[in-house]
């Protein structure tokens, strides 16, 4: 039996343009497209963008401008800068997106189970009660239940109020 997902929203990606190179240095170097590399926020140290693989509505993550793949080199200044940023992360997820909860986590090598191992970031994944799903379970497939453009506009606006 063969089972087809219908998701043309991903045709974008699958026919678009790949980056050559660190992804997350192309989105570090190019503030021009933070609309169109769906970020959410940066400053001098870090940037935040949403995951174009998200595990729910509202995955983001906070990486740093600089490119490494090794927490333990990263200066400690901006190590606390991104702690920091997550804080404020949460609470957004919490009061302007009402998440019940929050996972965060790094994938630090690809051993570890980074998908994009050679710049470090840190995943905020919100939750819900109740949001387990039996697919993710028995086919390995996510079902992500609103549209992703929708999302991005509107944690982007109530971004301002948290960074």
């Amino acid at each position: 039996m063969e089972n087809i997902l219908y998701a043309p929203w991903r045709n974008d990606y699958v026919s678009g343009e790949k980056i050559e190179g660190c992804v997350f240095c192309h989105i570090s170097t190019h503030a021009e497209d933070d609309v169109s590399l769906h970020v959410l926020y940066r400053d001098e140290h870090c940037f935040i963008v949403m995951n174009r693989y998200p595990y729910t509505p509202g995955h983001f993550m906070i990486i740093p401008h600089c490119h490494t793949d090794s927490l333990e080199s990263l200066d400690p200044k901006v190590w606390l800068h991104i702690t920091a940023l997550a804080q404020k992360g949460v609470q957004m997820l919490k009061e302007s997106f009402g998440a019940h909860g929050v996972n965060l986590g790094m994938n630090l090598g690809r051993a570890g189970g980074a998908g994009i191992a050679e710049h470090i970031h840190l995943h905020l994944v919100p939750r819900w009660e109740r949001d387990t799903n039996f697919i993710t379970s028995i086919a390995e497939t996510r079902v992500y239940s609103t549209d992703f453009e929708k999302i991005f506009l509107r944690l982007k606006e109530v971004a301002k109020n948290y960074f």
